[in-house]
């Protein structure tokens, strides 16, 4: 029997595409420079979103202090040179030697990942966000430079950080008569493409924080332009209710109810608007769990088990009504769920879905409880619950019937497609995307300037229904809106499917004028509303087409501002330059639109992100909802922002 060469040590050829592959290529990453080799295993990514989980991570640590009762007060300061810092009142990380590394336990925690105080029961906390020990050592890894400073025991301790590696010693500064921390760091240039801190994010992030944590004191400092802000919420999650409904008509008083079982805290705040949107806010250990998890799943268990049993306890369902569904008694809610456990099991360092199976039984059996003395004792606002889910009830059926006219039976069944829709060729998701534009005459332009291997082209008539003021059902009874649901294949609502999104961009192309602007803002308005996780994956997009087309002899030049236009006729002269200010869409032949707008390599196009839920669910209200004051003040408030804008 011959012996396969490739399994011989002697002369024997190496299998083809192993050629050099021994253990000399095996590499092993010592200390932080796995972080460094790899930052998006642990911060998400090294865009705008991974820069500012830097501040999470630091600040997360202060709100740890706080939350087990050894903190009373956090600063974040935005300093000039581009650093930032968090100092908290805490007990201060310690800085005795650690017995395993022979290092201080502060460079410990700052240069070892997986190492901290929130390990099991011997840790120094009883509940935390933190639970992998590697969130302040991947922000020292990750920053230029690093300064910890510790005020222990009447002494200041400092100790710097480059890129992760101590250069200094720790070392005492001084007597000092504070207690705590203080963390300022430099985001490394090398792994953030920008190092910019917005401002926003920040007060966002911590705004919510502070309704979170009850009576703690918050401050931000922007040193760069000398903005301060100051937070403290005495009502907790019952004030972050009302503050994200002060904007929507209400049907009732907060629900508040706190309880705890064992080691874990449960805690809900709940309130019904007249709208017909849902904004639940679901919380772990002051972590965000934007994609849920058991907790969120129990809440919205005994939510409607609950209302469903108050409304056939006191025979509010009239015979032949079916039973009231999750949707339709969680239509109009605004509620946030806090708990805090030991041991949390989240999916993944930037914690954003809890998978603890033990809590969902306990907080449903909790928030059942409550809800069901809360109903007993206050049957008025439990009967206007009742019937506003009654009312979503019979609209859901009504939706129902209109909703089987946007669905397609069969991938092949192209005849179930808009009529109006230019649909590309290729089939395959991922390499197809879809113009939503503005207008039939801008409509048919695009249809023949496109690629239409790749491009599907769908024309709207007019601005469609803002669906902020109207519910589902009629909605759906709008043909612009049914047709758009049709082409994309997904659903809505609870029933969408992401699997069956037929393109894998959705690009809006509206006029850069204010109906253009207007258009835009009501398909944003019907996508974040019905189909927020397309926003989420980041499938939507904004097309930006000029608006100055500049001949000069044989050349075209295009200039998306003012400001790029006095650019252009600097470069190229402005004698025997034409200038034509393009005052929509139709305006460019199909030539010039797809040179300009619908080329992949020379378009311009901007991806709608969703940073903040509560930030989007808010600007969404006050500019599109029922109320008219709050509209009113925001316009006036950002009028001068825009008094020179040429649209």
């Amino acid at each position: 029997m011959l012996e396969n060469p490739s399994l011989t040590g002697n002369g024997a050829s190496p299998t083809p595409g192993q050629e050099g592959y021994g253990a000399a290529q095996i590499q092993v990453l010592e200390g932080l420079e796995a972080v460094r080799r790899r930052p998006g295993m642990y911060i998400g990514s090294t865009d705008e979103s991974g820069l500012h989980h830097l501040f999470f991570e630091v600040i997360d640590n202060s709100i740890d202090e706080a939350m087990n009762g050894f903190a009373s007060s956090i600063e974040t300061v935005i300093h000039e040179d581009g650093s930032l810092s968090v100092t908290d009142d805490g007990r201060g990380i310690p800085v005795e030697i650690h017995p395993k590394t022979g290092k201080s336990a502060l460079e410990t925690v700052m240069t070892v990942l997986h190492a901290g105080g929130k390990f099991g029961d011997q840790g120094g906390y009883k509940v935390s966000g933190g639970l992998h020990g590697v969130g302040v050592s991947v922000v020292n890894a990750l920053s230029a430079w690093l300064v910890a400073e510790v005020f222990l025991d009447g002494v200041h301790y400092r100790q710097r950080y480059e890129r992760g590696q101590p250069v200094t010693p720790l070392e005492q500064v001084g007597p000092t008569k504070r207690r705590g921390t203080r963390i300022r760091f430099q985001p490394d240039p090398e792994i953030f493409p920008n190092t910019t801190w917005q401002v926003d994010r920040i007060v966002r992030r911590v705004r919510e924080l502070s309704f979170l944590n009850r009576g703690v004191f918050f401050h931000v400092l922007d040193e760069r332009d000398q903005r301060e802000h100051f937070f403290q919420y005495h009502g907790g999650i019952r004030s972050f209710v009302e503050h994200l409904n002060r904007n929507h008509e209400v049907l009732h008083p907060t629900i508040h109810f706190e309880q705890t079982v064992g080691s874990t805290y449960v805690e809900v705040a709940l309130q019904y608007t007249t709208g017909y949107g849902e904004s639940v806010l679901p919380y772990a250990n002051n972590i965000r769990t934007s994609e849920g998890g058991t907790h969120l799943a129990g809440f919205r268990a005994a939510l409607t088990r609950s209302v469903n049993d108050y409304a056939r306890k006191n025979n509010l369902i009239k015979n032949g009504e079916t039973t009231l569904t999750g949707e339709d008694v969680r239509e109009g809610l605004t509620a946030i769920l806090n708990i805090r456990l030991q041991e949390p099991q989240f999916e993944g360092q930037t914690k954003t879905k809890l998978g603890n199976s033990e809590i969902r039984g306990l907080v449903e059996s909790v928030v059942a409880e409550q809800l069901s003395t809360y109903f007993e004792e206050h049957p008025n606002e439990a009967r206007r619950i009742v019937e506003k889910a009654l009312t979503a009830a019979r609209a859901r059926e009504a939706a129902r019937r209109a909703r089987e006219l946007t669905r397609r039976k069969s991938a092949l069944e192209v005849s179930a497609l808009p009529g109006k829709l230019a649909d590309c060729t290729w089939t395959d998701p991922d390499r197809c995307e879809l113009y939503i534009v503005e207008g039939d005459s801008a409509g048919g332009t695009a249809k023949q300037g496109r690629d239409r291997r790749f491009q599907a082209i769908m024309p709207l008539r007019g601005k469609i229904l803002n669906v902020e003021k109207a519910r589902v059902d009629k909605m759906l009874a709008n043909a612009e809106i049914r047709n758009m649901i049709t082409a994309l294949g997904t659903g809505i609502g609870e029933e969408f499917d992401a699997s069956k999104l037929r393109y894998g961009r959705i690009i809006l192309m509206t006029d850069a004028d204010v109906d253009g602007a207007h258009i835009r803002t009501l398909l944003l308005t019907f996508f974040y509303r019905y189909m927020p996780q397309l926003v989420e994956d980041g499938c939507l997009y904004i097309a930006l087409p000029p608006l100055y087309g500049i001949r000069k002899g044989k050349a075209m030049y295009y200039a998306y501002s003012d400001e790029e236009l006095e650019q252009v006729l600097a470069e190229i002269g402005r004698k025997g330059a034409t200038i034509q200010r393009y005052k929509g869409l139709g305006e460019m032949n199909a030539e010039q639109l797809w040179e300009t707008t619908m080329n992949p390599e020379t378009r311009t196009i901007k991806q709608v992100t969703l940073g903040d839920a509560a930030a989007a669910d808010e600007i969404f209200t006050v500019l599109m909802g029922e109320k008219v004051e709050p509209r009113r003040e925001f316009i006036q408030t950002h009028a001068r922002e825009v008094e020179n804008l040429d649209i």
